[in-house]
Order: structure tokens, then C-alpha cells, then sequence
């Protein structure tokens, strides 16, 4: 079938959906089907796009037309084409589904002309975590969560359902998790400065020196490259990457769910290191440790009631935070001690173990919040979030 004939049969499929109506009216399941797929290709440009700047913006002088943000951009106008059709239709979200989705992509779409001043008036601001850039990352939390909401709502059980509501977690998990890659990257590039080697190119170490008022030496390097303090790194990894696998494996309800997401997270970032090193690009540290976080939260969630009822006679609201207690604890001592690991043996960005009595009380609260969160779900999501094979 040649592209206008594809195109006029799509055209007359899609034509009899195009009604106005209310978020939640009845979806045909192809219909819902074709939405969220859509929504899979929309974010898969994203997530391509966004695995290619970091690296990008680690070489070469930002260029607001470059590749990467090209790639990226033909993912937001899918998603916003997407965005119209529930907001129109109704279709395939309900009202929380769509206000979260809408009020998403509109976050994104303000942040990005927000995003280009800032770099005209403040120059290169390569960090990933510049209000501009936390503005991005923001209105994609938002428009992934309407996703996940939408789909989990309204997709029939069975593999299917399973199966596409890992790889938008995985997706959430992306974007959570992305502004570290700031310091994943710049580790590695002090290394190399370290070892007389640079990965950018001479215009970029340039442009940063003189708007730093320094020589290019090592400490323009550090600050270009690790411009936020130590802290920061561990604190949010153990704080947010954690929760987002935490949620996850509360709404998937299947063992492994957790690991299975971080490790699809964290296999897509191995896949591309070669093909972005291979290509002359800077090379990342990949943060392995989520997957063995998502184990921990995985075996967390098998052994937290089992227990409570064993210690305690109870599963309420008293063994829930027993549980959490002893969850986080299992959990910063793995992701702390991973971290350390993998300082040392593949490079991650520096550890100030002092941070572990934030990273603590954080994930605790976090994950307390969860179950909270949980227990005032429709019974429907309470069964999905409890439901073991």
C-alpha cells in the first residue's frame, strides 16, 4: 500500500471518532489501542532524543536546532497531536487522566521558549538542573503520569496491560532519573582531563572558560562538568528513582515488576552507550544500581506483609510502616553500598556518604506517602497494587 492511500484509509478509520465529548465516554478498544501506542511512538522519540543531548551538549556548543533536540521535538508534537484528541474526544482518558496529561504538555510547551531565553541570557547553563531545565522535566512527569493513569484505568487485564504499563513506567523512570545523568556524564569527562584527554571540543572548553572568567584548567572542568553539590546525586537517586520503582510496583502488582522496569531503563542506557562512544561521543557512567534498587523493592514488597502479620498479627496501617521502615533500610544500605562499588570499579559520580541520614528520612517518608497513596485507591487499583502470581 503506497503512503496516500495509507493515509486516506487511516483518515477514513479515524473520521467516525472524531466527535466531541466528555473525558471518560466509552472507548472502542481499537480506538484506545491506537491512542496509547501512539503515546508509545510519541515517547520513544523523547527518550531517544533526550539519550542523544546530554551526550551532545557534552561535546559540541549548544545549537537550539541540533539533532537531538529535533528528535525530541517530533516526539512533543505527537504528543500534543494526542493531547488534542482526548481533550477534543474524550477518548481513552478519564477527567484525572486528561488534566494531568493537558496540564503536562502545556508545562513543557511554556518551559521550552522559557528554556531558549534563559540560554540567551545566561549563555551556555549546561547544567540539567537549571529551573528551565527542571520546567521540562516537570511537565513530562505530569503528561507520563496522565498515561500511566489513562492506561491503567482503562486497558482490559492480560498481558498486554502488564506488559505496556512497565514500559510507560520505564519511561517515567527515564524522566525522573535524567537530570543525573549531568553528573554521570561529567565524572567521566574529569577523568578524562585527568588522564590529558578531553571529550568536547575545543569551541565548547572555550566558550565555557570565558563565560566562567577562567583559563581552561581543571577547575573550569569541575564546574563545567559537576556543577552541583555532592550530595545531590545519591540523595536523589535514593529519594525519587527509588519511588518511582516503588509506585511502580504497587500499580503493576506483579513480582519483578520493579526490577524488570529498572532494568529495561538501565538496558536502554547500556544499548546506546556503544552506539554514542562508537560515534564520538562522551561516554556516561550507567547507573546498574537501580536494577538491584528494583530488586530490593521487588523482594520488599514479597516479604513486608508476610512478615508483619508473622511479627505483629496484623497487615493495617501499623505494619505498613514497620514494613516501609525495614524496606528502607534494605534499601539504602544496597543503593549506598552499590554506589560505593561502582565508584570505584566503573566510575559514578562522588559519594558523600554523609547524605545517606538524608536520603534516609526521604525515601522513608516517600515511601510511607506511597502506601498512604495506595490505601485510598478505588478498591480495583487496591487489588491490581496487591495482586501477586
Amino acid at each position: 500500500m503506497n503512503a496516500p492511500a495509507f493515509v486516506k484509509e487511516a483518515a477514513s478509520w479515524a473520521q467516525p471518532h472524531w466527535t466531541r465529548g466528555p473525558a471518560g465516554r466509552e472507548t472502542p478498544p481499537d480506538l484506545f489501542r491506537v491512542l496509547y501506542y501512539g503515546w508509545l511512538v510519541a515517547l520513544t522519540l523523547k527518550l531517544l532524543g533526550s539519550a542523544w543531548d546530554v551526550s551532545w551538549h557534552f561535546k559540541w556548543l549548544r545549537d537550539d536546532l541540533a539533532p537531538p533536540h529535533l528528535l525530541n521535538s517530533a516526539g512533543t508534537v505527537l504528543a500534543l497531536a494526542l493531547t488534542v484528541v482526548h481533550g477534543y474526544t474524550g477518548y481513552g482518558v478519564d477527567r484525572t487522566a486528561l488534566r494531568l496529561i493537558q496540564w503536562g504538555t502545556g508545562v513543557f510547551l511554556v518551559a521550552v521558549p522559557l528554556d531558549l531565553i534563559n540560554h540567551r541570557v545566561n549563555g551556555l547553563d549546561i547544567t540539567s538542573w537549571s529551573p528551565s531545565h527542571i520546567l521540562l522535566y516537570v511537565g513530562t512527569f505530569f503528561m507520563i503520569a496522565g498515561v500511566i493513569r489513562g492506561w491503567f484505568m482503562g486497558a482490559p487485564p492480560g498481558r498486554e496491560r502488564t506488559v505496556l504499563l512497565g514500559a510507560f513506567f520505564a519511561f517515567f523512570l527515564e524522566n525522573v532519573h535524567f537530570p543525573e545523568q549531568h553528573q554521570e556524564y561529567g565524572i567521566l569527562s574529569i577523568g578524562a582531563w585527568d588522564n590529558n584527554a578531553t571529550y568536547a571540543e575545543p569551541i565548547l572548553l572555550r566558550f565555557a572558560a570565558e563565560q566562567m572568567g577562567r583559563p581552561i584548567d581543571r577547575v573550569m572542568m569541575t564546574g563545567f562538568a559537576l556543577p552541583v553539590p555532592d550530595v545531590l546525586y545519591p540523595v536523589y537517586a535514593v529519594v525519587a528513582t527509588v519511588a518511582v520503582l516503588v509506585v511502580a510496583r504497587m500499580m503493576i502488582g506483579r513480582a519483578g515488576a520493579a526490577t524488570l522496569v529498572a532494568a529495561g531503563y538501565v538496558g536502554f542506557r547500556a544499548l546506546v552507550w556503544p552506539l554514542l562512544t562508537f560515534t564520538g561521543f562522551p561516554p556516561s557512567a550507567v547507573p546498574f544500581f537501580l536494577v538491584v534498587a528494583g530488586l530490593c523493592v521487588d523482594v520488599a514488597f514479597a516479604v513486608r506483609m508476610p512478615l508483619a502479620r508473622a511479627l505483629l498479627g496484623s497487615a493495617g496501617v501499623t505494619a505498613a510502616v514497620y514494613a516501609a521502615l525495614a524496606a528502607q533500610s534494605t534499601l539504602m544500605g544496597s543503593v549506598y553500598g552499590l554506589l560505593t562499588g561502582h565508584e570505584g570499579l566503573a566510575g559514578a559520580p562522588p559519594l558523600a556518604t554523609a547524605s545517606a541520614v538524608w536520603a534516609g528520612a526521604g525515601l522513608l517518608a516517600v515511601w510511607l506517602a506511597c502506601e498512604w497513596w495506595s490505601r485510598r485507591q478505588p478498591i480495583e487499583a487496591r487489588v491490581m497494587a496487591t495482586a501477586t502470581p
